[in-house]
């Protein structure tokens, strides 16, 4: 059985009492593509722009996701920041760059249209009803 994700990809930059990472591997898909795959075949839908490095293709490629569905276009990547004071479970976002994200239109390849089960992270609920 596989699942497809439909969502976001990004780089994280993120503040915690602990220590701070810029320009990490973020977003929705990205994280539950990565936790999906110790389980099951997975399908990733998404965009990214052309700073996304090759790096961050083959990891993603090594846990066995599916990349049919990245597409990569001209622009930047979508970016969050962040901050987390010692509640972790709350987020403040500091700042917000959709980017080439912000023109995301899923389009579902041919080939993932038989999956059995679709994870739509965090995209406009239009776009949700869309890939539905």
């Amino acid at each position: 059985m596989s699942i497809l994700v439909v969502g976001s990809v990004a780089f994280d930059s993120v503040e915690t009492p602990f220590g701070k990472a810029d320009d990490v591997l973020g977003g929705s898909a990205t994280y539950f593509s990565t936790s999906a795959s110790y389980f099951t075949d997975v399908k990733l839908v998404a965009v990214v722009g052309e700073d996304f490095p090759e790096e961050h293709i083959a990891g993603l490629k090594d846990r066995g996701i599916d990349l049919a569905g990245l597409k990569k276009v001209p622009g930047k990547t979508f970016r969050w920041k962040g901050r987390y004071d010692y509640d972790l479970n709350q987020a403040h976002t500091l700042e917000t760059h959709l980017n080439v994200f912000s023109a995301f239109n899923p389009e579902v390849p041919e080939s993932y249209k038989d999956s059995p089960l679709v994870f739509l992270a965090n995209i406009d609920h239009e776009l949700q009803m869309k890939v539905m």
